[in-house]
């Protein structure tokens, strides 16, 4: 229906190849019929790399080969923000970086490769807060680092996402409101995930909740899902890499169909916001992880990629959400018809 909220579909490319080849990666993103793909992991002829290692020589293979399957870059999946605040030994092997050099050299990377990729928007996180202390006793100090952050973007005229997800100061929707509120700028906006928040042990209500307190500050999402084996139990600190339980989004957890149906009304302003930023719509970004997930990506292969899709169109159709796949008029026009 042309009168419906429209958003548009992309995916971590690296979570459908098996060997995440740039050219696994694209092919089954075109055969799946995605436009837009997040570019986080990948080989691009000298072995598996995160976007933040990339050589110019592989930006420029990696470029020309979007071009021949018919790809843009939706969002660069930086791992920006994935580091401790404190130089402390907490019992996890998160790297400390002093933060003026990491503002210098990691976060002005990203800025730099996402205009290489002419994508708008970087995903990114918010800090590791000492294993067993309080997040909230550490917001002021991620308060003032992503707000240097979100400047930083600003001056290259992008946009800073950051991610809900366990085990970080912002790690459920109340702590995302705070930094949203309180950081207070216009580069910054927040990501949310469902099952990010169903690893934690909220019930299907209370993600919805997690949601709502986020949607002031929403950018895009990130689509993937969770079924507990047991009753969930609440935690203050998940064992990523012991998750092994992700599912598609029309058959987890976390209430995809009640977030989906509040978030088609909130689609029409955010969209309005981001394409005076050069954006081009808003994104629903899968990340299924459905054979396996951790704290750095996840998996899914081109089948669970496939499978991920199809329910996450399942539920937009039901809920009313448009979107676009390719068709014979895209073939047509790859062929310059």
């Amino acid at each position: 229906m042309p009168d419906q909220p429209r958003v548009i579909l992309s995916g971590f490319g690296d979570e459908a190849a098996n060997q995440k080849t740039a050219e696994q990666q694209f092919s089954a993103f075109a055969a799946l019929g995605l436009q837009y793909y997040s570019l986080r992991f990948i080989d691009a002829g000298q072995g598996i790399k995160n976007v933040m290692q990339l050589t110019k020589g592989e930006i420029t293979k990696i470029r020309h080969l979007e071009d021949e399957y018919g790809l843009n870059v939706a969002t660069l999946g930086s791992p920006i923000g994935k580091v401790k605040l404190l130089d402390v030994e907490d019992g996890t092997k998160n790297r400390f970086v002093p933060f003026k050099k990491y503002l210098g050299d990691e976060v002005k990377k990203a800025c730099e490769l996402a205009h290489a990729f002419e994508t708008k928007l970087i995903r990114g996180f918010s800090f590791y807060h000492p294993k067993g202390t309080d997040p909230r006793e550490h917001l002021p100090q991620a308060v003032e680092q992503l707000g240097q952050i979100a400047e930083t973007c600003h001056r290259s005229d992008l946009l800073f996402g950051l991610e809900v997800e366990a085990n970080l100061v912002g790690q459920n929707g109340k702590l995302m409101a705070e930094l949203h509120k309180q950081v207070d700028h216009p580069a910054l906006v927040t990501i949310f995930d469902a099952a990010n928040i169903s690893t934690q042990g909220f019930s299907p209500g209370e993600v919805f909740d997690q949601y709502e307190l986020m949607k002031k500050g929403l950018g895009w999402m990130h689509i993937k899902d969770y079924r507990h084996p047991q009753r969930a139990q609440r935690t203050t600190h998940v064992d990523e890499e012991a998750l092994k339980h992700f599912v598609p989004a029309d058959v987890g957890d976390s209430g995809h169909e009640l977030v989906l149906r509040d978030f088609k009304e909130l689609i029409p302003a955010i969209e309005k916001k981001l394409k005076k930023r050069g954006v081009p719509g808003v994104f629903l970004d899968l990340e299924p992880h459905v054979k396996g997930g951790g704290q750095f990506g996840g998996f899914s292969g081109p089948d669970g990629m496939g499978v991920a899709l199809r329910g996450l169109c399942r539920v937009l159709d039901y809920v009313g959400i448009g979107y676009h796949l390719r068709d014979f008029d895209d073939v047509r026009s790859m062929r310059g018809f």
